[in-house]
């Protein structure tokens, strides 16, 4: 029984468990989205967002917190100064996770998850150029 034993272990001992949610985290930031399975994205998530907390607050114990963490220096430089602006509106939900289907090899289900905000901006100018072209083909002749 599992009675008292709460959160994912991921088929992995604690340090392992640490060092590879770590990682996660880090790619996350580095490239905004990373695909893995549906249990390590739930358990990313959390963490995901804690950072970003720690990046909106921006003082230097936040830094510091946020660079004990993650494992590039680069990437935390990057969350602190680029990403921060992106969420500093937001009161949370910073993380999307997107179910993609079922990996061939081992059958796992598979997810992809992003950052929230970069999509947003996209639809945003799709919209405007779907208004820009519907008025060129209203002044088209029609049959």
């Amino acid at each position: 029984m599992r009675h008292r034993k709460a959160g994912k272990h991921l088929g992995r001992n604690p340090a392992h468990r640490r060092a590879m949610l770590r990682n996660i985290v880090t790619s996350l930031f580095k490239y905004e989205q990373i695909e893995t399975t549906d249990a390590k994205a739930k358990a990313l998530r959390p963490i995901a967002e804690k950072m970003i907390t720690l990046a909106k607050r921006g003082d230097l114990h936040a830094r510091r917190q946020a660079l004990a963490y993650m494992q590039d220096k680069q990437v935390t430089h990057k969350l602190f100064d680029e990403l921060r602006e992106r969420f500093m509106d937001r009161q949370g939900g910073y993380v999307r996770i997107i179910k993609k289907g079922i990996r061939g090899g081992d059958g796992a289900s598979i997810s992809i998850v992003q950052l929230v905000g970069l999509e947003g901006g996209q639809k945003k100018k799709t919209k405007e150029k779907k208004e820009k072209e519907e008025p060129k083909s209203e002044d088209a002749p029609k049959k």
